[in-house]
């Protein structure tokens, strides 16, 4: 085969890969759905097994239930007939992956799993296999083409298998209404769980990073300040340097639909009084989640007496790349 054969033959592979997703695509059904229910209500743990690679797939399944915060582990089948199945109670879900549905180390754990009174929800081509029959949801793939030429290694089976647990795992994940934060928390030590799971005075920026202008500036001021810090806001504060009020790119944007001249306007007239605080002791996810609810992009700290403010939290700073230093 010459070099540049290698890349069309790779496109070939893919190409048969697609079209085997595409039919399984094709072949979900209400099975599908009752599936989602009932992983939904369960109130154990979702078991995930399978054999050879497909027991590899299993365990990235597993993996990403777990990650959303749906109890779950691989069971691998050898194992299982070992003492392992003493991991399953009546409470659980076994998930069972295989292709042919004729698997015999998968076949010979059915039984007493059963007899423990677990639900068995299949990935498998047909319902006629005998681990389709064996199982109470079958979620039919179809038949599947391997996409070797001997077509007999698995490929587009285990990749069928991949997607379609990532589908039914999302698929929970949006039933439950699982949010960034949500997944943040059983990332801790992701980029973005790390981010979330510090306290805002890990995060927040204080000092001149504030951008902050007194109650009687001229809006042209208030515009620079707010270009200047690049952060899309302003605080406003009294002569005392009290926290009076708050002015955005919303509010200038609303301003100038008003009036084209702003040059003798000031800060205190345009300005949203009462802005949103949060406390420097609470979790960055916290303040994500007020941030959401009220659909605003910053909060203020205060200071000790609630009158100063200490820093501000942006958006930016719980979801950028910035590293920050933590103080114990």
């Amino acid at each position: 085969m010459k070099n540049r054969n290698y890349l069309k033959y790779a496109k070939r592979i893919i190409d048969k890969e697609c079209k085997n997703l595409k039919k399984m695509r094709d072949n979900l059904n209400e099975d599908f759905l009752k599936a989602i229910d009932v992983i939904y209500r369960c109130r154990g743990k979702v078991i995930v097994t399978g054999m050879g690679k497909s027991g590899i797939i299993c365990r990235k399944i597993a993996a990403t239930f777990a990650s959303l915060g749906t109890p779950s582990i691989f069971l691998h089948p050898g194992d299982a007939v070992h003492g392992d199945l003493g991991m399953v109670s009546k409470n659980d879900i076994v998930i069972v992956v295989s292709n042919s549905g004729e698997t015999e180390e998968i076949l010979r754990i059915l039984p007493p799993i059963r007899k423990i009174g677990a639900k068995i929800i299949s990935f498998t081509c047909s319902k006629n296999s005998s681990l389709g029959v064996y199982s109470d949801i079958v979620v039919e793939t179809g038949e599947i083409e391997e996409a070797d030429d001997f077509k007999i290694i698995p490929s587009s089976s285990t990749t069928c298998a991949l997607v379609l647990g990532d589908a039914i795992a999302l698929s929970i994940m949006a039933a439950k209404g699982i949010r960034k934060q949500d997944f943040a928390f059983f990332h801790p030590a992701g980029n973005l769980g790390r981010r979330l799971m510090l306290k805002v005075k890990d995060v927040m920026q204080t000092g001149k990073k504030i951008p902050v202008v007194k109650e009687d500036a001229k809006m042209p001021s208030v515009v620079k300040e707010i270009t200047k810090k690049n952060l899309g806001f302003t605080l406003v504060v009294d002569k005392k340097g009290y926290l009076t009020g708050i002015i955005t790119d919303g509010d200038i944007r609303r301003m100038l639909n008003k009036t084209c001249d702003i040059s003798k306007s000031v800060a205190r007239d345009w300005m949203t009084r009462n802005p949103k605080t949060v406390d420097e002791e609470s979790l960055a996810v916290q303040a994500l989640s007020i941030m959401e609810r009220s659909e605003i992009t910053c909060l203020v700290i205060m200071d000790e007496d609630a009158r100063k403010p200490k820093g501000i939290i942006h958006l930016h700073d719980l979801l950028g790349k910035k590293e920050f230093k933590i103080e114990y």
